[in-house]
């Protein structure tokens, strides 16, 4: 089972989600409270297994409405995805893939994870 974790950082909390073999899937933007912080681990719980994946990566994609993941290409030419809430806000983001494949399984990866997740402090 993932687990949502949730640590300080200079500026505030943040928390990633880890796959249940420990690898990040996904994190949060920093908050400045603890309880801001989970109530977006509670967003993403809510969100993600609903969630359509809209591929920007190809031409004329579909525009799916949120919650959503989107997929997109970085600056370094990476796929990454982020899951937007239903208000449209970022909610959680991936790492950078080389290949769409691999981004489309973190966010199935995500989907299967988050919504059992237990939630840890570290």
């Amino acid at each position: 089972m993932g687990k949502f974790v949730v640590k300080e950082t200079a500026t505030g909390i943040k928390f990633d989600l880890k796959a249940t073999n420990g690898q990040i899937i996904a994190n949060s933007e920093v908050y400045n409270s603890e309880a801001a912080c989970l109530n977006g681990i509670e967003s993403v719980k809510k969100n993600a297994p609903v969630a359509a994946v809209e591929n920007q990566t190809v031409e004329g994609y579909a525009e799916e409405k949120h919650p959503k993941f989107e997929i997109y290409l970085d600056k370094a030419g990476e796929y990454r995805f982020r899951l937007k809430a239903t208000n449209g806000q970022i909610i959680a983001t991936g790492e950078g893939y080389k290949t769409l494949a691999s981004c489309e399984n973190g966010v199935e990866s995500v989907k299967k994870n988050a919504p059992e997740a237990e939630v840890v402090k570290e």
